[in-house]
């Protein structure tokens, strides 16, 4: 029993020695972040929208990261209004996710305006800003922690009826009854037991319970199959006829029948309209459509 014991001493001993210099290095990334000081804050007054919901200007924007030798945006100025599908394409490193992170004021333009409803989003509140939207990023996170319970993080007051809602118009429903559980099967830290197009559709539905004024979906239906995401487009359109949407796309078919089609080529708009108004006025659109669409599609 005391060679035992001595043992089971020498043993905890060694995790010590293995586990302090871990929760050392994990002590350090966690006061980085505490220390962080925000560089977006709230300005000194802020102001909120009393009348419009739900509109989207960029006014002449232009935008640079720290240290980059030229701007990734410039001059960009369009409007999105409520109950219409703002698209926007582009090649890759176009700016395109660049674009709508300025939106909930991710970053701060280098010169130019972001409105909200009227309403220059550096003088809101970030709070209220980010009330306004439903933002579903390039990358889907998913949490531990049941379905319901992800899909509840976007809104945790939505009741068990608007989230099964939200998982059907997110074409999500007929997945989730399929698994043990359903709304609550049990998803893996980040997500890991689901495909990527379950994690895209649920990150949606968890932007749909919010019923935000403003969706921003960054390149969400790219682990899509051609008929999942006609249909997520159809339940959406007829689900956010009051709000305004703004689409990140890299296939055409998911952009075409947006009824503004923003073209983004080396940070600029190399065209603006829609899907047969750009085929014969935007070449830089004409070449991203040829290279995905057979000419009988096209036609």
């Amino acid at each position: 029993q005391y060679a035992m014991q001595i043992m089971f001493s020498m043993v905890m001993l060694a995790m010590m020695f293995i586990m302090v210099p871990r929760a050392q290095a994990a002590a350090v990334r966690i006061s980085e972040v505490l220390e962080t000081v925000p560089e977006i804050t709230d300005a000194e007054e802020t102001k909120d929208s009393v009348t419009a919901k739900g509109y989207v200007e960029f006014e002449d924007v232009t935008f640079s990261y720290p240290g980059a030798e030229k701007p990734v945006l410039q001059n960009i100025s369009f409007l999105a209004r409520p109950g219409e599908v703002t698209a926007i394409i582009g090649s890759t490193g176009s700016g395109k996710s660049t674009l709508i992170n300025l939106i909930p004021r991710f970053y701060d333009v280098d010169s130019g305006r972001i409105l909200i409803d009227g309403v220059d989003v550096r003088e809101m509140s970030q709070e209220i800003l980010r009330s306004k939207i439903g933002f579903v990023p390039q990358k889907a996170v998913l949490f531990s922690g049941s379905i319901a319970d992800n899909i509840k993080f976007g809104n945790a007051r939505a009741t068990d009826e608007e989230v099964k809602h939200a998982a059907e118009v997110a074409q999500a429903a007929e997945f989730i009854s399929n698994m043990a559980g359903g709304f609550n099967h049990v998803i893996a830290q980040g997500g890991t037991n689901v495909s990527g197009g379950q994690k895209q559709r649920l990150a949606i539905a968890r932007a749909l319970v919010r019923k935000p004024e403003v969706y921003i979906l960054d390149d969400s239906f790219s682990a899509l199959d051609f008929k999942t995401d006609a249909r997520l487009r159809a339940a959406l359109k007829k689900e956010t006829t009051e709000a305004t949407v703004i689409i990140v796309a890299q296939r055409v078919g998911t952009v075409m029948d947006a009824d503004r089609i923003i073209v983004l080529d080396e940070g600029r708009i190399a065209g603006m309209g829609t899907h047969r108004e750009l085929l014969g006025t935007c070449g830089v659109y004409r070449e991203i459509v040829s290279s995905q669409l057979s000419e009988e599609e096209i036609a």
